[in-house]
């Protein structure tokens, strides 16, 4: 069940274009719907923006709902020093500096599409280490089922908190078999570079089959535990967000169809591209639903 790559560096969506969206999402009406192919072509077609600009485009509430405010905000984020407290059914409970949690674990480049549950897509070459291998260093007890995530919560350095978009701080959470699968990783860098602070410096999880936003950021808490844990997005919208969230075209959004997507890259009006199963991943993962019913547990 290793992992195998599938994609290249000729894949990999334009850092630019990655870390800015700000000329695609006008264009499509404000609603970024992005999909596969091209990536290429659209970093020709578009004048590349200042570095101020391309880390300044991005969602991250707890800086604001506004795609500008991650930019002004963010670095008063604190990421160093950083560590997360690990707990639950583990066998060794703790707060893990980054250092001590770097020291055990292998990095390398995993290079991955990336689907939103908005529709647009685009493929990323992260750099982290198998969540498993931490899992592994810390003991994970016979009875524990899944891992539930905290992102970090500081009112003094994320003005966004304030508001009451969704319940703060943002959780997030995986089946036990899911975070062990060498699929699901702990990101601290993008294009060999750490990752932004608006993109959740100085690690995040990534989960390449599930849509976006269980890719939590900035993480400050990992506990292990028997019962499926709260998320964010479920909890504010249930109907809208599934505890599985994985990528599946035949289940649509209530708002939208999710049945095709458009590529960061591939220009406004390329043709959409079909949405693969679990995002690509399917003879990777399936086998973890096997028997489930995927339009029941979206």
């Amino acid at each position: 069940m290793g992992f195998k790559p599938d994609l290249t560096r000729h894949d990999v969506t334009p850092k630019g274009l990655y870390l800015n969206r700000r000329q695609i999402m006008a264009g499509a009406g404000g609603l970024a719907l992005a999909g596969l192919g091209g990536r290429r072509a659209m970093a020709q077609d578009l004048e590349p923006n200042t570095l101020e600009e391309i880390s300044g485009y991005n969602n991250y509430y707890e800086f604001g709902t506004g795609k500008d405010d991650p930019a002004k905000y963010a670095h008063m984020l604190t990421t160093s020093p950083w560590s997360i407290e690990v707990g639950g059914m583990v066998d060794k409970p703790g707060d893990y500096s980054m250092e001590d949690i770097l020291s055990g674990v292998d990095i390398e480049e995993r290079i991955y599409r990336f689907r939103c549950v908005e529709a647009w897509s685009m493929v990323i070459p992260w750099n982290g280490f198998e969540l498993n291998q931490l899992l592994e260093q810390v003991g994970v007890q016979s009875g524990a089922k899944y891992v539930a995530f905290e992102t970090a919560y500081r009112p003094d350095e994320m003005p966004g908190v304030k508001f009451p978009v969704v319940e703060w701080p943002y959780v997030e959470g995986l089946r036990l078999d899911e975070a062990m699968h060498p699929l699901t990783i702990m990101a601290t860098g993008i294009y060999g570079e750490p990752i932004p602070n608006q993109n959740g410096a100085p690690i995040r999880l990534v989960v390449p089959w599930k849509y976006g936003f269980k890719s939590i950021k900035s993480i400050v808490k990992i506990t292990l535990v028997d019962e499926e844990p709260p998320t964010t997005w479920n909890k504010a919208n249930a109907r809208e967000y599934g505890f599985y969230s994985n990528v599946n075209p035949t289940v649509d959004h209530p708002r939208w169809s999710q049945a095709t997507e458009r590529v960061i890259g591939g220009g406004i009006f390329a043709a959409r591209k079909d949405t693969l199963m679990f995002n690509g991943y399917e003879d990777q993962v399936a086998s973890l639903y096997e028997g489930m019913d995927l339009s029941e547990n979206y």
